[in-house]
């Protein structure tokens, strides 16, 4: 499991080192994107969808902890 992972961004030739950050990578498969806030926010599924197409992934999971079941707080994304 690696936390905080950053992830580069190459656009035209240009890479940027510090583009955009992940909460946690499992096993180099699974992106988890980890909230704890009352609302969710529709940015949130554009940022994960993000991380998957930018890494290669397949899978990711966006959970919000700010839940009284959390299984309400888990989201399942496929690419």
């Amino acid at each position: 499991m690696i936390r905080q992972l950053n992830i580069p961004i190459v656009y035209d030739g240009l890479e940027f080192e510090e583009g955009l950050k992940l909460d946690v990578l499992v096993e180099d498969l699974v992106i988890c994107e980890l909230k704890a806030l009352e609302n969710i926010n529709p940015v949130w599924e554009a940022q994960i969808l993000s991380h998957l197409k930018l890494t290669g992934k397949r899978l990711g999971y966006l959970i919000n902890f700010n839940v009284p079941l959390i299984k309400n707080g888990i989201r399942r994304f496929v690419m």
